[in-house]
């Protein structure tokens, strides 16, 4: 498989205090890496970086071969049309209605799509993730778990090859979660990209190809599908000190 994705030797620091700590991985294409380990240890930092959203202190990120910080506008915005983030809390617009949200990554990747067009997507990822409510509203007027439904519907909208998913089930009933991760599978089967933050082990093990395990901003250990035997070997995992 061809390694879309690369993280080479990356570091990221903040106030002299080390998040991450010399990382590398290859995210293989048409494959789901999980970032999982205790809380605090980078997870959420390291899938940061690996998007291009934050500048590394020392190494890089490439996305097919280019490095994300290097890109002039023009690639940048089309990696951005090929990848879409899911915040972990959602980073929703605050100062628009939940339609404004919506239509602008159309109205920026899709110059050439009508009014019209634009409103049937959106209407599409709306019933897709199963949001019932009005989008003229503003996000302070929807429940966190709301708001990740929306977030999600966002990062469907270009129909991306690559995404990057932070706790995207965290806040949502049990059905609401199943949807998303059902919505996950069906990216796996489309031989999309998968980078995902998550600390529940049973969404690891029915989603992840791959798993890498931190702690303290460092790699403790990478796993297959294969080597994941029980769930209760990876919360052990998951759980385990770097000391």
């Amino acid at each position: 498989m061809e390694n879309l994705l690369e993280v080479k030797d990356i570091s990221f620091f903040t106030q002299n205090i080390r998040i991450i700590q010399g990382v590398s991985i290859r995210f293989e294409e048409g494959k789901a890496t999980a970032l999982a380990g205790p809380s605090g240890c980078g997870k959420s930092t390291l899938l940061k970086l690996s998007a291009g959203l934050i500048i590394p202190t020392e190494g890089e990120a490439l996305y097919k071969g280019k490095s994300i910080a290097a890109m002039n506008r023009s690639q940048n915005l089309e990696f951005r049309k090929e990848s879409a983030f899911v915040f972990q809390d959602s980073a929703l617009w605050a100062n628009q209605t939940l339609l404004q949200s919506l239509d602008l990554p159309l109205r920026v990747h899709f110059p050439e799509m009508s009014k019209a067009q634009r409103e049937r997507r959106i209407e599409e990822v709306v019933n897709m993730v199963g949001y019932k409510r009005s989008l003229t509203i503003r996000p302070a007027s929807l429940s966190m778990g709301e708001q990740k439904l929306i977030a999600f519907g966002r990062s469907m909208l270009c129909k991306p090859s690559l995404l990057f998913l932070d706790e995207w089930t965290e806040s949502l009933d049990d059905n609401a979660a199943q949807r998303l991760i059902t919505l996950v599978k069906q990216q796996k089967l489309r031989n999309n990209t998968l980078v995902f933050v998550s600390h529940n082990p049973h969404i690891i093990r029915e989603l992840a190809d791959y798993v890498i395990v931190l702690a303290e901003g460092r790699i403790l250990t990478r796993l297959t599908s294969e080597q994941i035997k029980s769930g209760q070997e990876l919360v052990e995992l998951l759980e385990k000190d770097s000391t």
